[in-house]
């Protein structure tokens, strides 16, 4: 079992990742809505992030690397992993291969003396666009609805429905949150990957990373979320937006840790 620890104050918070077993069982059920196979031998095929947008936009799922369509493990060439790691994590933090940008954590793991790259991608709030095209998915794989207006607006009011956290709130400002905060996100960050992303953000742009700033085309507003608030916002900020909000400042801080754990890992 693959375990990842991070230091918070005297707090340990472990986090238990995909292990050899559990991949077994996955490849075993065969591809379906939230399971992918990509053969991928030695580069990133052309519609992975086809399937990377697929899983965002509907209920999240397993992408692996290295396995056929009938759940033949071919393995990843050991030369060609690092550069196919680097190629997914960069693009999805590139706009213009996926937008909104989305941080994802690739796994090697060793099966039948093979490597596999492991990808959980979870369910996203927002929907996302790969090179300006929208992708769903369904038990046959991804589809393009891009020019389905009915799908696309039936996909951004489910996801309006489902995250009310997404609600924005245009007068807010940066100082309406506890900056100190950010020290320590970045500090989780860092202790999952050295060169994450968010070392080289400023705070407004690690907020827009994570979604905690948003922009709604419909009404126009743009501005930061109530999840911002709930997680970062200063007390007396919560009481004005939340006047029945109470929670102690440890429960708080457990909150703050666990959440951004989820946006860092993408993967609890």
């Amino acid at each position: 079992m693959k375990i990842k620890s991070l230091e918070k104050s005297d707090a340990k918070i472990i986090l238990i990742a995909m292990n050899k077993k559990q991949l077994k069982n996955i490849i075993k059920l065969g591809e379906g809505i939230q399971t992918e196979f990509k053969t991928c031998k030695f580069e990133l095929s052309n519609n992975v992030f086809e399937t990377i947008c697929a899983f965002l936009n509907r209920s999240g799922g397993h992408l692996i690397l290295g396995v056929s369509d009938e759940g033949t493990i071919a393995g990843v060439l050991d030369d060609s992993i690092v550069q196919m790691i680097n190629n997914v994590i960069s693009n999805c933090n590139n706009l213009q291969k996926l937008n909104p940008t989305f941080y994802l954590s690739p796994d090697v793991i060793d099966i039948e003396k093979k490597k596999v790259i492991y990808i959980y991608v979870p369910e996203s709030s927002q929907v996302h666009y790969t090179v300006g095209r929208i992708f769903d998915r369904n038990s046959d794989g991804d589809f393009d609805i891009t020019d389905n207006q009915e799908l696309v607006t039936q996909l951004y009011i489910r996801k309006q429905a489902t995250y009310s956290e997404n609600k924005i709130y245009p007068h807010l400002t940066l100082g309406d949150l506890k900056t100190e905060l950010f020290g320590k996100i970045r500090k989780l960050a860092k202790n999952q990957r050295s060169n994450h992303p968010w070392m080289g953000l400023n705070n407004y742009e690690l907020l827009k990373s994570a979604g905690l700033w948003k922009k709604d085309y419909q009404s126009g507003n743009d501005g930061y979320t109530l999840a911002s608030v709930v997680l970062l916002g200063k007390e007396e900020v919560i009481q004005s937006i939340l006047p029945h909000y109470k929670t102690d400042a440890i429960l708080r801080m457990k909150i703050l840790i666990v959440m951004m754990i989820v946006m860092i890992f993408d993967a609890i």
